[in-house]
């Protein structure tokens, strides 16, 4: 129970430092190590009292170590900054194409690597680029940017900038979650020329993987209305999805099911696991060198690990990626954890490796389910129909994300727990395995049959869009109603037998009624 409480408060403390409008100073941090001493000598100490003083400082020193390895990692991203004297000026620069380039009627957008400056300027090493077609010439055409190539470039940058706009998107929050320090386009010159067609480092080999994938599904499909969405579930390009269709994942409640979610990622590594146990089972030899048992757990992990590094390494991803690692080690030496200790630990090491989690919505809405799916199913008696049982789930993580729908997007699907219960098995299911296995060149009838799949997904959820008062808007509720709200929402989903659940109906109401 500690332990948990100990992760929880050590992402508590990150979270706090992303609330702060500057960034704290550290000499108050040399009190975690006061607090420690004290820690130390007590453990030397008997007596109930002192044991419930050592419990309440460990408390504190998570608290605080998470909110000063925040501001650590913090200080050290916003000190790799553009000068600001260098804004809106020619500098010529070196450097590596690091993400997937998207095109557009305009020009091509890309991130690069920065690796020499030729100019006497202070240039980030992490940069967002537009290379924009030329006006007098709209009809000559980019030269093919590819990830991983090496090129030289004279640019135009500025600052990150973005709106305060209470309640709506932060784009310089996003920009410096993803470590993007100065965005600008590249300028018309004789200089901008390609240096190395390909730079052989993990990251990029993963990038330019993720884009053959891309392009495969583009030739393979070509002009089909829903290809893009099916590039999105094989390698996590979003920007392949239309805004009319984001409209109508986001009206029916299954925006989670079109970006690389935990649970695709648990079907592939459930795929690979049952391949190799079976496989493996097969042959003696195998079996003496290394349990089938252990063997499809590794496996298992290891699919997983892959299908996120080509899906670009998401929030979702990284936490089933941790939590199924986990898992995989307990098993391994037969220490089975807790439910509860596995999703802390995978909260702890998503907020250790990236303290600006906390900052995306993904991150709250995908440990959110999770923690409502274990609550509602860990240590209770199995449901004797599993139809009721799929049900029962579904209703539980509607529920349960109500509140932080409200206060993330000031509106929640009314039709979403309907939309669901058939999107979710089909896409996860059926539709990703046939996309993943349709990438390999003999089987790209597959891929038409994922396609039409989607289709007829998209008319259901296109006809349910439509419908009136398929979405509950309002403002954003206050704070407070959203812990009267989690109260309401813990108090309903108790298990049967516990007295009045209905009155968790009342912490419901502030959020609906401010």
């Amino acid at each position: 129970m500690y332990l948990r409480l100990n992760l929880v408060l050590f992402v508590a403390g990150a979270w706090l430092l992303q609330q702060q409008t500057e960034l704290p100073d550290f000499s108050w941090a040399w009190g975690l190590l006061a607090l420690l001493v004290i820690v130390i000598f007590l453990c030397f100490i008997q007596g109930r009292g002192p044991r419930y003083t050592r419990a309440v400082l460990l408390n504190l020193i998570f608290l605080g170590a998470g909110f000063f390895w925040a501001a650590w990692l913090a200080q050290a991203r916003l000190a790799d900054a553009l000068a600001a004297e260098w804004e809106g000026r020619d500098i010529t620069l070196i450097g590596v194409v690091a993400s997937l380039p998207q095109t557009n009627e305009r020009g091509v957008r890309f991130e690069m690597d920065v690796e020499e400056v030729k100019t006497p300027a202070s240039v980030p090493k992490h940069i967002s680029l537009n290379w924009y077609k030329d006006r007098r010439e709209p009809e000559k055409p980019l030269p093919q940017l590819h990830a991983g190539e090496r090129w030289q470039f004279t640019v135009r940058l500025k600052r990150p900038h973005g709106n305060a706009n209470p309640h709506g998107f932060d784009y310089e929050a996003w920009l410096l979650e993803r470590n993007i320090r100065a965005s600008g386009y590249v300028r018309e010159s004789s200089v901008n020329t390609r240096l190395d067609e390909m730079v052989k480092r993990p990251a990029y080999l993963v990038e330019r993987a993720r884009e053959a994938v891309r392009e495969r599904l583009k030739s393979v499909l070509p002009d089909y209305p829903y290809s893009g969405v099916l590039v999105a579930l094989a390698v996590g390009d979003q920007q392949a999805i239309t805004q009319p269709q984001w409209r109508v994942f986001a009206r029916t409640g299954v925006t989670h099911l079109m970006s690389i979610s935990g649970l695709h990622v648990t079907m592939v590594a459930g795929l690979a696991l049952a391949l190799v146990y079976a496989l493996w089972k097969l042959s003696p030899r195998l079996m003496l060198l290394l349990p089938a048992r252990k063997a499809a757990v590794l496996a298992g992990v290891i699919a997983a690990f892959l299908y996120a590094l080509l899906a670009g390494f998401a929030v979702p991803a990284q936490r089933t990626v941790y939590m199924l690692t986990i898992v995989a080690a307990a098993l391994w030496f037969g220490k089975m954890s807790s439910a509860s200790r596995v999703l802390c630990l995978a909260l702890f090491v998503v907020v250790l490796l990236d303290p600006w989690a906390v900052l995306e919505p993904g991150f709250w809405l995908s440990f959110g389910a999770v923690a409502v799916i274990f609550f509602v199913t860990a240590g209770r008696v199995t449901q004797p129909n599993w139809l009721r049982a799929w049900g029962l789930t579904q209703w539980a993580v509607t529920l349960g994300l109500t509140p932080l729908l409200l206060i993330l997007f000031q509106q929640v699907s009314v039709i979403s727990p309907f939309a669901n219960a058939v999107a979710i098995p089909l896409v996860s299911l059926v539709i990703v395995p046939l996309t993943l296995l349709g990438v390999l060149p003999p089987l790209d009838f597959l891929l038409f049959a994922a396609h039409q799949l989607m289709l007829w997904l998209m008319n259901m959820l296109e006809w349910m869009s439509a419908l009136p008062d398929a979405v509950w808007q309002q403002h954003a509720p206050p704070a407070w109603t959203l812990v009267a709200g989690v109260a309401g929402i813990v108090w309903l989903l108790m298990p049967r037998g516990f007295p009045s659940r209905w009155v968790g109906w009342t912490g419901l109401l502030p959020l609906f009624l401010v």
